[in-house]
């Protein structure tokens, strides 16, 4: 049976995994932003494992900005908004019994409240996320009149973590889980396996991150190039490595319009769900 503790630890792991893998375009132990360096991220996965692991205590709006006050009280910068949309109502659901985890997820989604939006909005400003632009209906500087998943529906078109709320997970559990079991399967290292996901994630779906700054047809191109680093091997090949290194050079820029972080966020819900489900080898 899974505990809080074994939450908190797989919460925490996946979040240490995700950014110490050299994923293209994104912060990595050798990689820092203008505004944000790698231990900022290791600061982050460790403030959220004592809401994680108190996520049936409270409701999920308030686990959500649980995390996201915890981590404010670690770093200035944005780190882990999108983590913590993603792994609350999953660490929500896998302390639950009955069905699959999938299914749990389903379940925590669809008994969403009004009251769990109003909370996800505060985090929500309080992290601050940079591109977020303003919308006509429920925007996040309004209080909101709709339960948390009706107001992930108005924003699914443009955002790819608020469409897992409204498809109950789907790129997690059919894209991002796959790929990372495979990696493992084929005896490749943690961090190899999170790339792995990342470039299968990043080629399957256009980067909402990107397009909100660039424009869709931009991330669309970055998916694109996803798509020949996998052609080419990925990690699994010299070929493949070569070519995330110029994917890499290509993606940085000093003001980091290019980074793919939706997909790094969706890389460490792959990563969690993988480890909660028992797939850590001790």
């Amino acid at each position: 049976m899974t505990t809080p503790a074994d939450v908190a630890a797989a919460g925490q792991l996946a979040c240490l995994l995700e950014v110490s893998a050299p994923k293209p375009g994104n912060v990595s132990p050798e990689h820092h932003f203008h505004d944000t360096r790698y231990e900022d991220f290791l600061a982050s996965a460790v403030a959220i494992g004592p809401a994680l692991s108190d996520a049936t205590l409270h409701p999920l709006g308030a686990t959500i900005r649980s995390a996201v006050e915890a981590t404010r009280r670690w770093t200035r910068s944005n780190t882990n908004l999108g983590i913590v949309l993603l792994l609350a109502p999953l660490a929500r659901a896998a302390l639950r019994s009955g069905g699959t985890l999938r299914e749990r997820v389903g379940r925590v989604l669809a008994e969403t409240t009004v009251a769990d939006a109003t909370q996800v909005y505060a985090a929500i400003r309080q992290a601050g996320p940079g591109g977020l632009g303003e919308t006509a209906a429920e925007d996040v500087s309004d209080t909101p009149t709709v339960t948390l998943r009706e107001a992930m529906a108005l924003a699914a078109d443009r955002d790819a973590v608020a469409r897992e709320y409204v498809t109950d997970f789907a790129l997690t559990f059919g894209v991002g889980v796959p790929a990372v079991r495979l990696a493992r399967q084929e005896g490749l290292a943690w961090t190899d396996a999170a790339v792995e996901a990342y470039l299968t994630l990043l080629a399957s779906t256009a980067d909402t991150h990107i397009a909100r700054k660039l424009g869709q047809a931009e991330a669309e191109s970055v998916s694109r190039r996803a798509g020949e680093v996998r052609a080419a091997g990925g990690t699994r090949s010299a070929a493949g490595r070569k070519a995330l290194a110029a994917l890499d050079a290509e993606l940085r820029d000093p003001r980091n319009r290019r980074n793919p972080g939706t997909t790094a966020d969706l890389t460490c819900a792959a990563l969690f769900v993988v480890i909660l489900e028992g797939g850590w080898d001790r």
